[in-house]
């Protein structure tokens, strides 16, 4: 089965503030997932991070650019940069 990733996707941790953009999936890049990246991916999905919610990153914090501050269609969120990272997203065009 084809990637549905482009060039352009990007894990959200590494995204920087103003960022704006769409999920294109949420979870580890291999089945061998540990339990615990599972339960976050379950975690983040139920936060609403799913295939296609509209994002944008609001506020980083001042140590380490950690945690963020992420709005996810209407409902915003703090995340810890290395747990945003298991979610890909797009930027907006």
């Amino acid at each position: 089965m084809p990637d549905s990733t482009s060039i352009r996707t990007l894990p959200l941790g590494h995204a920087a503030k103003g960022f704006r953009g769409k999920v294109v999936r949420v979870g580890a890049m291999n089945a061998a997932a540990p339990a615990d990246a599972l339960e976050l991916e379950r975690r983040l999905i139920e936060m609403g991070f799913v295939e296609g919610a509209r994002i944008q990153l609001l506020h980083e914090g001042f140590i380490g650019r950690d945690p963020i501050a992420v709005r996810v269609d209407d409902t915003t969120v703090a995340l810890r940069r290395r747990d945003a990272s298991l979610v890909l997203v797009d930027p907006e065009d």
